[in-house]
């Protein structure tokens, strides 16, 4: 039974990251670190060598499933895509109808994740310092990128899930948000609704590669270089709540494959401004209760991850 408990809660932990990784701006990579299976979710990816490749090729399932600690990362994988298959229409609505209490929840539960993390580092030195300015200003500038025009070749498709996928494991970096300076994001999430299963399979395989190069770095990085890592990945999350900003004016649009037209560029303001260049209630006290739910949250996992981890 407390089997069964222990991966029932891995498959919410892998729905709640199948959610983040749906958002534009939000990383599955920072609820892996939050619930307290980010080290665990890096062995397993690295797991899959040569070594118990060859197991596999050789129809030694089970041996294989053991080695790679199958049960874990179908628990797992079987939450995100629980999440992505169902709340991809809601988190679509939520973004179009209610995007300033989305926003504000996200940048509570972003900041606060951050800080969280950052109890995690037991000796302060002046690289754990510096780490976190250069994560902060390169996520900031990264979410300053505007979205490309991309090839609708297959490659760039392929290409553009093993980019994506980083996010995934890199707290901070949204994967959506890659998609969408890539120009994929909207593709993607048109061939989940319709089961594109080609789009969808091609992408796939992008990610597979993907993951599979860049968990590798990570987990030497933090071998290596614990705490210098552990302020590289906050600072991420830091300079990624320029994206999260919830009070936005659109400075330019583009035409999507269906002919709609779509925020292109964006610019942040304080509320007051957003009431007068925009002309919509800013819903300050809603955001400001968005905003604190979000801090709620993330302690509360917090705490059950503590509880569940002993």
């Amino acid at each position: 039974m407390d089997l069964i408990k222990k991966y029932f809660l891995n498959y919410l932990k892998g729905m709640a990251m199948g959610a983040a990784d749906i958002v534009p701006g939000v990383s599955g990579g920072s609820i892996a670190l939050i619930t307290g299976i980010y080290s665990k979710l890096l062995d397993s990816i690295n797991s899959f060598n040569g070594e118990n490749l060859k197991l596999l090729l050789s129809l030694q399932f089970k041996p294989f499933y053991k080695a790679v600690n199958g049960t874990f990362l179908l628990s797992l994988f079987l939450g995100i895509l629980t999440s992505i298959f169902t709340l991809s229409k809601l988190i679509t609505f939520l973004m179009e109808e209610h995007p300033v209490p989305l926003w504000s929840f996200f940048c509570g539960l972003i900041l606060v994740s951050a800080f969280v993390i950052l109890k995690g580092i037991h000796r302060w030195h002046l690289g754990v310092i510096v780490a976190i300015l250069i994560g902060t200003v390169s996520a900031y500038f990264i979410t300053e990128l505007p979205p490309v025009s991309s090839p609708d070749a297959i490659w760039f498709t392929f290409l553009s899930g093993s980019i994506a996928i980083c996010a995934m494991i890199l707290p901070g970096i949204s994967g959506s948000f890659l998609l969408l300076i890539l120009g994929k994001y909207e593709t993607i999430l048109n061939a989940v609704s319709e089961r594109d299963v080609v789009t969808l399979g091609v992408f796939a395989a992008g990610c597979v590669v993907g993951i599979l190069s860049f968990s590798r770095v990570i987990s030497w990085l933090l071998k290596k270089y614990y705490s210098v890592t552990i302020g590289l990945l906050s600072g991420f999350m830091l300079g990624s709540m320029n994206k999260l900003w919830p009070w936005k004016i659109v400075t330019a649009y583009r035409t999507s494959s269906s002919g709609e037209e779509k925020p292109f560029l964006t610019e942040n303001l304080w509320p007051g401004e957003y009431l007068s260049q925009v002309g919509q209630d800013p819903k300050l006290g809603l955001a400001i209760g968005a905003f604190l739910f979000g801090i709620i949250l993330v302690i509360g996992i917090e705490r059950l991850a503590a509880i569940f981890n002993k």
